[in-house]
């Protein structure tokens, strides 16, 4: 606990406090607690966190995935308020933490629970939803469809208290502005919860019947089989996710001229495939494909790539080689899809001069055209090192007077059209590469002063040269620098914002 926040040490003993003052009403003389429901109730929650503690089951146990609020829903269902708040503190007060402070998370957690199915239940019993459930006996059938609508508002009440306390505690644990710490909790959590409310009714409905509490467990064993095999699928995507990450982060510590560059061709093609209408089952891949297309870069030698002074034409030739390499980099790698035709062709062109096999028009493959736009865009708007970025505006101009020859004009389109819709936020524009310059200094004692150095491109090309740079993801054909590299060149012309850099 000391190494919580004070604010969010306070947060949790008020939880705890209000967790406690739910409860108290079960103490009260002639309540008429059902204290072996209750009993049952909290030993199968127990059981079913336990699992979580055991070394060989805890990696395969999702609990996160909201597995056992069918059994939450159910106590709220089937007990008084203050009786139900008490069945999900000891299975929280034992489940597994995963991050540190162990304790204080356990603590949030079981008053955080309490306190969302006590408001669930205190909801299904003003709406009468104890009297629709039935009883043992075919003249106490339950009450349907009736009893489905006090089953949900329950379930409406429990996503409600249980995201606004998940946001409360990012605000103060985390120092979260409370608008940022609850954005998004709701939308994300009211589908499930939702789902988790009438696996809970098919529940306490079996539970109330002549067929006893074991038949429950047929309710509960399924839902839990399903949770696992989702969980199981989120720790693949994860793995895919920190695969993808440790490949940039090898490129971008290679080429720390284009540090975070991938990642915001990544976001600009999604944003482009949106416009689109592309299927969502695409959209990662394709972001994938924007956060890698550069990783070929790792076969390209150092210092080729951070080289001080002009390429030769068989360095050049190796830079432009950088395609291929990522192809056969992740031509293994099967979850990528289509992100590995992007990863070879985006450099292509739509006149066909582009490399490294010269396609042109429709034989480039979609997903390389959106990111071959998505790299011109960002490369022109990145402020680097060795120059400053275009405004955006600039940079779209300049994308749709190469439309037609070297970028897809559809793509084009979609990208602007994207940008009006959404912006592109300084966050996503500015590099974070290297942005210190060593300063030399003139003389030598205690009397030397700096002298400024203007800094160099990695192919040791002044900026106003007007070059392009090698091996950060920018277009060079016939060793004039194109729209791609973000100085607006064609080849025999100069751009009037070059003209004014």
């Amino acid at each position: 606990m000391r190494a919580t926040p004070l604010a969010a040490r306070a947060h949790i003993l008020t939880a705890v406090v209000c967790a406690t003052l739910c409860a108290l009403p079960v103490l009260r003389p002639g309540a008429g607690i059902a204290w072996t429901t209750v009993g049952l109730l909290t030993a199968l929650y127990l059981a079913c966190e336990l699992p979580g503690r055991c070394r060989l089951l805890g990696s395969s146990v999702p609990i996160s995935a909201g597995s056992f609020f069918p059994l939450l829903l159910a106590a709220a269902f089937l007990l008084p308020p203050a009786a139900a708040a008490l069945v999900a503190i000891p299975g929280s007060l034992v489940g597994r933490v995963e991050h540190a402070p162990a304790t204080a998370r356990r603590i949030w957690r079981a008053a955080q629970l309490a306190l969302t199915v006590w408001a669930a239940s205190c909801v299904h019993g003003l709406l009468g939803g104890g009297a629709t459930l039935g009883g043992p006996g075919p003249e106490r059938l339950p009450d349907f469809p009736y009893a489905l609508l006090p089953a949900c508002a329950a379930a409406l009440a429990f996503s409600l208290v249980l995201t606004a306390l998940d946001g409360s505690i990012l605000a103060t644990a985390e120092r979260l502005p409370l608008r940022r710490a609850w954005s998004g909790l709701l939308p994300r959590s009211l589908g499930p919860h939702l789902v988790h409310g009438l696996a809970g009714l098919m529940m306490a409905v079996l539970w109330r019947s002549s067929y006893g509490p074991v038949s429950a467990l047929f309710v509960l064993l399924p839902m839990y089989i399903s949770c696992w095999i989702f969980s199981q699928y989120h720790r693949e995507h994860a793995a895919h996710r920190a695969t993808i990450r440790a490949l940039v982060q090898a490129v971008d510590i290679k080429d720390t001229y284009t540090r975070g560059h991938s990642e915001r061709v990544g976001r600009a093609s999604v944003l482009i495939a949106r416009e689109l209408g592309m299927a969502e089952d695409r959209l990662e891949v394709l972001r994938f494909a924007g956060i890698l297309h550069d990783v070929g870069k790792l076969c390209v030698p150092t210092r080729v790539l951070r080289k001080d002074g002009p390429l030769t034409p068989e360095e050049r030739r190796v830079i432009e080689l950088h395609p291929e390499y990522g192809h056969e980099i992740v031509r293994g790698i099967g979850f990528l899809g289509e992100a590995r035709a992007a990863i070879l062709h985006h450099h292509e062109r739509l006149d066909g001069s582009g490399y490294p096999y010269g396609l042109s028009g429709r034989e480039i493959p979609e997903f390389a055209r959106v990111v071959a736009v998505a790299d011109a865009f960002d490369a022109m708007t990145s402020t680097r090192s060795y120059r400053r970025g275009r405004p955006v505006p600039a940079a779209v101009e300049e994308l749709k007077r190469c439309a037609g020859t070297q970028f897809d004009p559809q793509m084009v389109r979609a990208l602007a059209r994207g940008l009006d819709r959404h912006g592109w936020s300084t966050a996503s524009t500015v590099v974070t590469a290297d942005e210190t310059v060593p300063v030399p200094r003139v003389g030598e004692g205690a009397g030397a002063v700096p002298r400024p150095v203007r800094p160099r491109s990695p192919d040791g090309l002044e900026p106003a040269a007007g070059r392009a740079v090698p091996g950060d993801g920018l277009d060079v054909a016939g060793g004039r620098a194109t729209a791609a590299d973000g100085f607006g060149l064609a080849p025999g012309a100069q751009s009037s914002v070059d003209r004014t850099r």
